[in-house]
């Protein structure tokens, strides 16, 4: 007999969301909302509607692919938990379906965006300490979930990658991985830590935008002309 709550449709209706973690949820709506935002990148370059499906799948997935590989985790995550693919499935045909509206809003998916960074960071960071990896290492798998998908993103469409200019992007989710560390090693609630992380994400980087907070630049002098 077939099991209905394994197909597409059924997932979500069988899927009992008043007992999701809320780190749990807020990982779909980041899935959600990147997606999204690669479909929406992409159409301004002017890609067919397979080009901007491939790019809206692997913002999505990009990183969390990347940390797992690196992790030694195989299955990678979205292969191995289906609601995943058909989030980002989801978050493809919404941008596509509505674009014309999604491209004034996108204040609000900025906002999102910033959620999903601060989101990934902490599950990507938790994923690496509980399989027994150094903290240190354990931060830039934090940093590698939130923002290798919007890299991987970035470089398909021939686009310098965000975190290599000079907006406070990846510095937000170490800043934020090391708050988590810290209130780890006080014994922080772990519900509290996630919440404290996610806002310290959160605040850096939307503060960076509004006060325009950038990264120094790297000039090297001028050289002598003999």
């Amino acid at each position: 007999m077939i099991n209905v709550c394994n197909l597409p449709f059924f997932l979500f209706l069988c899927t009992n969301f008043w007992e999701m973690n809320l780190i749990v949820l807020l990982d779909y709506v980041g899935t959600l909302v990147f997606a999204i935002s690669g479909v929406l990148t992409a159409a301004e370059k002017k890609l067919d509607y397979f080009g901007v499906a491939v790019i809206g799948v692997v913002t999505a997935v990009g990183g969390g692919t990347t940390r797992d590989l690196l992790l030694g985790v195989t299955p990678v995550t979205w292969l191995s938990t289906p609601i995943y693919l058909y989030t980002i499935i989801g978050g493809v045909i919404i941008a596509i379906v509505f674009r014309k509206q999604l491209v004034h809003v996108r204040r609000t998916l900025f906002l999102f965006d910033t959620i999903g960074i601060g989101v990934f960071t902490i599950i990507g960071l938790e994923k690496a300490l509980m399989l027994g990896v150094h903290p240190a290492v354990a931060v830039l798998m934090g940093m590698t979930t939130a923002v290798v998908g919007g890299i991987i993103r970035d470089i398909l469409i021939n686009d310098v990658p965000l975190i290599f200019k000079r907006e406070i992007y990846a510095t937000a989710c170490i800043a934020g991985a090391l708050v988590y560390l810290l209130l780890r090693y006080l014994n922080f609630n772990s519900d509290l830590n996630q919440l404290l992380t996610a806002l310290a994400i959160i605040f850096i980087r939307v503060f960076s935008i509004k006060y325009n907070w950038q990264m120094p630049l790297l000039i090297l002098p001028k050289r002598k002309v003999d």
